[in-house]
């Protein structure tokens, strides 16, 4: 019991509400589409929870293997860096969370299509699949992409593409292009979290060798790519509203507006360690954002 603590502190728990974006996103469309069932809900947000902390706890011990966890990085110190926890105690942790991805991932897809051997359900099997091997391939093994400059390309097909969609396909087995503008808009913003902590960590990446994208870009412009990504997702909602309007809920989203501007302020005054507190700021204004597109339709 004396380290539960420690195991909780791995599963880095402010990470929980940017990985339910999507999920809650691309539900509440599915159900002013006329599409929602309880059952299929809840077992998406226990698999993403299991696949996001799965995610957090392959990061933690791929960083601490090729040495990027080290008293120069400047986020939290980890449970295995600091000695709390044993490198066996973490990767059965890890397995523990493998084994929940999986078992909470094949019940949605049985409840969702009622097969597995079904055409949507194959896919979605496959799409399972990929997803637990994205999350532990990150940081671990020797072609961790994490650590080649793209991990932002995977938080946007995960986080935002297939968060969303997937999660209204499960629902409603359709899907429709423009679904594919909030989706969008989820995985830039995204992507803008992992911005942040690999800006918030870049002397202490590029001296481990670890290439992020502000790493390849340097400070000035990973800064620009950040307003890019929160822009993007923002023309990409605007769009999407263009499209699919029916009246002024659809708008609510726009009361979050103060949120980022007040994000992207301190982002261009921040440096280093100033920018950690933006991470859980990004993180919970695109959960608001989120909710409030869903409520609004």
């Amino acid at each position: 019991m004396s380290k539960v603590k420690y195991y909780i502190a791995s599963f880095r728990l402010r990470t929980l509400p940017l990985s339910l974006s999507g999920i809650f996103l691309g539900t509440l469309l599915a159900k002013a589409a006329g599409y929602f069932h309880w059952l299929p809900f809840l077992l998406a947000v226990a698999t993403t929870l299991s696949l996001q902390i799965l995610s957090n706890l392959a990061n933690e011990l791929g960083d601490l293997q090729k040495g990027t966890d080290n008293a120069n990085r400047l986020g939290p110190i980890r449970s295995i860096q600091s000695g709390a926890l044993s490198l066996s105690e973490f990767k059965r942790l890890i397995i523990l969370f493998v084994l929940f991805s999986i078992a909470f991932g094949s019940a949605l897809i049985y409840t969702a299509f009622d097969s597995f051997f079904s055409r949507d359900g194959v896919i979605m099997l496959l799409l399972g699949g990929a997803s637990v091997i994205a999350a532990i391939k990150y940081t671990v093994g020797k072609h961790a992409y994490g650590y080649r400059g793209l991990g932002d390309l995977f938080v946007f097909l995960f986080f935002g593409l297939l968060s969303v969609a997937g999660s209204y396909f499960l629902m409603a087995h359709e899907i429709n292009a423009s679904l594919f503008l909030p989706a969008s808009a989820i995985g830039l913003l995204s992507t803008g979290v992992l911005n942040l902590n690999n800006m918030r960590d870049m002397d202490n990446d590029s001296h481990c060798g670890k290439r992020t994208i502000p790493v390849m870009l340097g400070y000035r412009n990973a800064k620009i790519y950040h307003f890019c990504l929160v822009l993007g997702a923002w023309i990409c909602m605007l769009v999407y509203v263009f499209l699919n309007y029916h009246g002024l809920s659809n708008l609510m989203f726009l009361v979050t507006l103060p949120l980022f501007i007040f994000h992207l302020n301190k982002v261009v005054q921040g440096h280093g360690r100033l920018l950690d507190s933006q991470l859980k700021v990004l993180s919970l204004s695109t959960l608001a954002f989120a909710l409030l597109i869903g409520f609004g339709y």
